[in-house]
């Protein structure tokens, strides 16, 4: 099983980003499909979450103005970025849980895609 994120640029303050999220290999099942991102100098945060039963939830500073989606049929998932602000500058991480062919259950990282908010 692998991740593949993509979406990520240079955009100016108050612009747009679509991230994606494309989990490709020997699926069963998928289920929460997560956003994290981290800063320079900073920790990993927690960004967003849409579970297996479509629910979504978001980070205080994101809530109102990022969009999580997904595409079941396509093992993808979204995170749509409006508004965005200098300090949403961040490697953006997707997580996944995914139930593989093995049966196992566990999650996985993609790869991290950059996101810059500059003037």
């Amino acid at each position: 099983v692998q991740l593949q994120a993509s979406g990520g640029g240079l955009v100016h303050p108050g612009g747009s980003l679509r991230l994606s999220c494309a989990a490709s290999g020997s699926i069963v099942n998928i289920n929460a499909m997560r956003w994290y991102r981290q800063a320079p100098g900073k920790q990993r945060e927690w960004v967003a979450v849409i579970t297996g039963f479509g629910s979504t939830n978001y980070a205080g500073s994101v809530k109102g103005r990022f969009t999580i989606s997904r595409d079941i049929a396509k093992n993808t998932v979204y995170l749509q970025m409006n508004s965005l602000k200098f300090e949403d500058t961040a490697v953006y991480y997707c997580n996944v849980w995914i139930e593989s062919a093995t049966h196992l259950v566990r999650d996985y990282w993609g790869q991290g895609t950059q996101v810059t908010v500059s003037s």
